[in-house]
C-alpha cells in the first residue's frame, strides 16, 4: 500500500459516504470504480432531488399555468442558473441546455456551421473525441469547408507552433478543441489557444466534457466563445448537457431543431424564433435531468476545489508512478499539465482482456479506443485500458489497481 498521505483538507471518506453505490461489492469484493471519465457515480443529493421531484412536483414545464407546472418550471430553470454560476457566464441566456456534449457540438456544426462558406476552415486537434471530429466532417461534406488537424507531440501535448501555423492564413473561422483529453488527461493551454484563435480572426469552442470535472472553468476569464460539457460526468444524470455561447453569436445563428418551445409565433406562412437560449431548445426538455444536474452542480460547487485538485494531482502522479513501474506497462502521454485520466497498455495483452481480468478483481476500468481512434493511431496502438479518477477516488484504490495489474501481467508473461 502507498504511504503517501492525501491532502489533509480533502476528506475522501466523507465524500465517499455520499455515494451509496460505492458500498456495493462485486463478486464478494468491494467495488473499485476507476471509470469516472466515462460516467461518474451520483451522490445522494442528486438521487434524492430527482426522486423527490417525481414524487411531489412533476409536470411539463414552461407552458403550464397550473401550480405543479409552475413549480416544476422553477426547479428546472434553476439548472440554467446553476450552470451559469459554475461557468461564470455573463448571462443565463447564454446557457443552452442540450442532451450532452455531443449534441452541443452538433448544434454548433449545424447552426454556426451554416454561416461558414466553402474555403473557410475549422481547426481541431489530433487528440479529439469522435464527438469533436465527426460533426465537422459532416459539415465539410455538406458545405465544402476545410477541416484542419493540429498535431500533438509524443508527450501528448498540443504542438503549438504547428497549431499557430494552421491559423496563419486567416481562413480558420472556428477552432474546436478539447480542454482536457479523455485519453491522455492532457490539459490544453486554453489561454494561449484563445489568444491565438482570436488574433487570427477565429472563434473558439472548447469541449470541456472532462475539464469541467477536474478544474474550475471561468468562461469570462478564458474569453472563449463557446464551451460544451455533459452532466453525467459531473456527478449528474445522463441525458443533459450544457452549451455556453456568447449571446451575439447565439442570436446570429439559426435554430438547430424545429418544434415547440423554440418559437415566438407560428403560422402556416412562417414561424418566428424565440430568443436564445430557447431558440435552440425544441420540444419537451429533460425536466428531471435538469433538476438532477442542478443538485449535482450545487454539490460540486460546495467542494473545496483547491484541495480536490491537489488530491487529484496526487492520485494521478501516484498512478503513473505505480503503473509505469510494472514491467510491460506503457502509460500513454507525459503532459506537464494533466487531469485524473491515465491510459495504458500491457505488452502481449489486448486492452479488453486486461479490463476483463481486472473486473474479476472488482476493479472497473474502461478499455477500447475511447472514441478517439485517430489518437490511438497517433500512438501506434488500436486500444488501451483507462483508469480515471473522481472526487471519491482513493490512493488505496490506485494501489489495488497496480497490484491487480501485476497479477494480470502473469497471464500474459
Amino acid at each position: 500500500m502507498s504511504d503517501v498521505a492525501a491532502p489533509a483538507r480533502f476528506d475522501v471518506d466523507a465524500i465517499r459516504a455520499e455515494f451509496p453505490i460505492l458500498a456495493e461489492t462485486v463478486r464478494g469484493k468491494p467495488l473499485v470504480f476507476l471509470d469516472s471519465a466515462a460516467s461518474a457515480q451520483k451522490p445522494r443529493a442528486v438521487i434524492e432531488a430527482m426522486t423527490w421531484s417525481m414524487q411531489h412536483a412533476y409536470a411539463n414545464v414552461h407552458r403550464g399555468l397550473h401550480w405543479m407546472s409552475e413549480r416544476a418550471t422553477e426547479a428546472y430553470e434553476a439548472c440554467r442558473d446553476a450552470a451559469q454560476l459554475l461557468l461564470n457566464a455573463p448571462s443565463r441566456d447564454e446557457i443552452v441546455i442540450t442532451r450532452n456534449s455531443t449534441e452541443g457540438i452538433n448544434l454548433l456544426a449545424h447552426s454556426f456551421g451554416s454561416l461558414l462558406r466553402p474555403g473557410d476552415a475549422v481547426l481541431i486537434s489530433a487528440m479529439e473525441h469522435h464527438s469533436n471530429i465527426v460533426p465537422w466532417q459532416m459539415l465539410r461534406a455538406r458545405s465544402g469547408i476545410e477541416l484542419r488537424v493540429a498535431p500533438i507531440t509524443d508527450a501528448g501535448e498540443l504542438d503549438f507552433p504547428a497549431f499557430e501555423a494552421l491559423l496563419a492564413d486567416g481562413r480558420v473561422k472556428l477552432v474546436a478543441i478539447t480542454h482536457m483529453s479523455n485519453v491522455l488527461g492532457t490539459l490544453t493551454p486554453a489561454a494561449r489557444i484563445v489568444a491565438a484563435a482570436h488574433e487570427a480572426g477565429a472563434k473558439i469552442l472548447f469541449d470541456g466534457s472532462q475539464a469541467v470535472v477536474h478544474r474550475r472553468v471561468d468562461v469570462q476569464a478564458l474569453d472563449t466563445d463557446f464551451y460544451v460539457w455533459t452532466g453525467h460526468k459531473l456527478y449528474g444524470p445522463t441525458g443533459i448537457g450544457i452549451l455556453y455561447g456568447r449571446r451575439q453569436l447565439l442570436e446570429a445563428m439559426p435554430p438547430f431543431l424545429g418544434g415547440g418551445d423554440m418559437i415566438s409565433s407560428v403560422t402556416f406562412a412562417e414561424s418566428r424564433w424565440a430568443a436564445p437560449p430557447h431558440k435552440f431548445e425544441a420540444g419537451t426538455p429533460p425536466i428531471l435531468e435538469g433538476i438532477g444536474l442542478k443538485a449535482a452542480i450545487d454539490w460540486f460547487l460546495a467542494l473545496d476545489h483547491g484541495a480536490m485538485e491537489a488530491h487529484e494531482r496526487l492520485l494521478t502522479e501516484h498512478a503513473i508512478a505505480r503503473l509505469s513501474a510494472i514491467r510491460g506497462v506503457r502509460v500513454l502521454g507525459s503532459a506537464q499539465d494533466r487531469g485524473g485520466v491515465v491510459s495504458f497498455t500491457l505488452a502481449n495483452a489486448h486492452a479488453h482482456d486486461v479490463a476483463t481480468l481486472l473486473d474479476r478483481q472488482a476493479i472497473a476500468v474502461r478499455a477500447g479506443h475511447h472514441c478517439a481512434q485517430p489518437l490511438m493511431e497517433r500512438f501506434g496502438i488500436e486500444s488501451s485500458a483507462r483508469a480515471s479518477f473522481a472526487a471519491y477516488t482513493t490512493l488505496a484504490e490506485i494501489d489495488q489497481l497496480a497490484e491487480a495489474l501485476e497479477r494480470v501481467r502473469g497471464f500474459f508473461a
